[in-house]
């Protein structure tokens, strides 16, 4: 059900329109491909504490009560595999989703800036994104 849920919930961030955010467009496309390029090249050199920096609070939450390990170890005993180059990056207001070639990273803005709110995440015919790494 947790899923369903976040997955309603990604639906709904998706479907909104511009608003809010800082900068034009372009500007906030660069930051959330930068973001998730610092978040995939943390990733493939297994600094999984580089990878927890740029995780969302709520993601790294999740991660270290659903394990019961620091954020670190928590990735480390995962083991996500990286999701390769970005393909696309479309964002909406404070709400981002990178399309890399064999994965989908959703992000949202916060004061510190992108950060990255759920990893490993597939596309399901007619259902939302199943995402392995998600906040709670």
């Amino acid at each position: 059900m947790a899923g369903r849920a976040f997955g309603v919930t990604v639906s709904v961030l998706l479907a909104v329109g511009t608003v809010g955010g800082c900068g034009t467009v372009a500007e906030r496309r660069d930051d959330v491909r930068d973001t998730a390029a610092v978040f995939e090249q943390a990733l493939s050199e297994g600094a999984y504490d580089r990878v927890c920096a740029v995780l969302a609070p709520a993601t790294v939450q999740e991660l270290e009560q659903s394990s019961d390990s620091p954020c670190a170890k928590a990735l480390n005993d995962q083991s996500p595999p990286p999701g390769g180059a970005v393909r696309r990056t479309d964002v909406y207001g404070n709400q981002a989703r990178t399309v890399l070639s064999s994965d989908t990273l959703f992000l949202s803005h916060f004061t510190s800036g992108w950060k990255v709110v759920a990893a490993g995440c597939r596309p399901q015919p007619q259902q939302p994104y199943q995402c392995r790494i998600k906040g709670g």
